[in-house]
């Protein structure tokens, strides 16, 4: 029953951080779903790290954490696509 909440919060992190970040982004529901999850893991991370809690526990700074991570993420991901797309025109 964790691993379900864990993708829902994981969802929800990318949903958000997809709202945050300006433009249009060319993700579906899974890129969205896995964005999030690993915002999620790096969030719980750094909160791990900073003794608020366990990795997987839910907490405000570790939310925080992964939604930012996520937003960076999906610039990267972004970052990554376009230049896909620029060398395969070449």
């Amino acid at each position: 029953m964790a691993i379900i909440g864990f993708l829902v919060f994981g969802l929800v992190v990318g949903v958000l951080a997809r709202l945050i970040k300006p433009g249009r982004q060319s993700l579906g529901l899974l890129g969205t779903l896995a964005l999030g999850v690993v915002g999620s893991l790096i969030g719980g991370i750094v909160a791990s790290a900073l003794g608020t809690g366990d990795i997987f526990e839910l907490n405000i700074l570790g939310a925080v954490v992964a939604i930012v991570a996520a937003v960076l993420l999906i610039g990267v991901a972004e970052g990554l696509m376009s230049s896909r797309k620029q060398t395969a025109r070449h």
